[in-house]
């Protein structure tokens, strides 16, 4: 069986299982849960700490895991990303108290105080910046205030907990992270369940990503209509019962679906309407 890490808590768990759902996999009813098997599908899921999946992975005793772009690199783990997976997007960023830091620079000879402190000394380290690394589990916000550090690096999604805390974020962002499928590397890049699983996945990316589109337009319309639809391979054109008009089927992006109808509405197409995508494989 392929042997499988997902996240059992925080907030890459949810969308992780999911994702797994959509793609046609079980998964556990109960969080207390630690291991299932889905025979079906040949596929035994393991849920395991974030932080900790890319070490399994790395040694080798589960084939593929899903974990935090961030967590992977902080890990220093044998493992690489094979497959980004679109949610659990974050910045990882430094902030400090107001007017005490504009870029890295600034952080020549101080104490930095993270919960990720492999991201931050291999970023410091390649931007040939001399400071010290303090490592904190959880919220690193009070480290300034007491004294800990005179600056901090975090992820930061929308900055509240930052401002609250009287900080501001500074300088480039250090990374940008998100859900990822990670393997050892020197693992078979073409072992067959694996790649099974991937294509599983990035149908379901798909699918979220685009709708169906259905229309009628008249012949003389169809360029442009096509121009507005080229699907991702070409269009699907059927001639209707009415002479001069056709039916037109293209997948389009779901963000850019309600203009695509206007500007289709436009040109004299008719009948526009769109569908959710629950699967597909291209």
């Amino acid at each position: 069986m392929l042997r499988i890490a997902v996240p059992n808590k925080g907030s890459l768990s949810g969308p992780a299982a999911e994702m797994l759902h959509e793609a046609g996999y079980q998964q556990r009813r109960e969080s207390k849960e630690l291991r299932i098997v889905d025979p079906e599908n040949e596929v035994e899921f393991f849920y395991l700490r974030p932080r900790d999946i890319a070490i399994y992975v790395s040694s080798g005793r589960l084939d593929i895991g899903i974990t935090g772009r961030d967590l992977l690199i902080d890990s220093g783990a044998d493992a690489e990303e094979i497959l980004p997976l679109g949610f659990a997007r974050s910045t990882f960023r430094f902030a400090a108290k107001p007017g005490t830091a504009n870029g890295i620079e600034d952080l020549k000879g101080k104490t930095i105080a993270t919960s990720y402190e492999g991201i931050v000394a291999g970023y410091l380290a390649d931007s040939g910046i001399d400071a010290s690394v303090v490592h904190l589990d959880g919220a690193v916000e009070t480290a300034i205030q007491l004294g800990v550090a005179e600056a901090i690096a975090d992820v930061v999604e929308t900055g509240t907990s930052l401002r609250n805390a009287g900080l501001e974020v500074f300088g480039e962002p250090i990374m940008k992270s998100e859900a990822v499928v990670v393997r050892r590397v020197g693992a078979d890049a073409d072992e067959p369940k694996v790649q099974q699983f991937l294509r599983r996945l990035q149908g379901v990316l798909v699918a979220r990503t685009y709708v169906m589109m259905d229309y009628d337009c008249r012949v003389e319309q169809l360029e442009k209509a096509v121009a507005l639809t080229p699907g991702l391979e070409s269009p699907t054109v059927s001639p209707l019962h009415n002479e001069g008009w056709v039916a037109v089927r293209a997948m389009v992006p779901a963000k850019e679906a309600q203009r695509i109808m206007d500007d289709l509405y436009e040109i004299g197409a008719r009948a526009i309407l769109t569908t959710a995508i629950h699967a597909c494989r291209l």
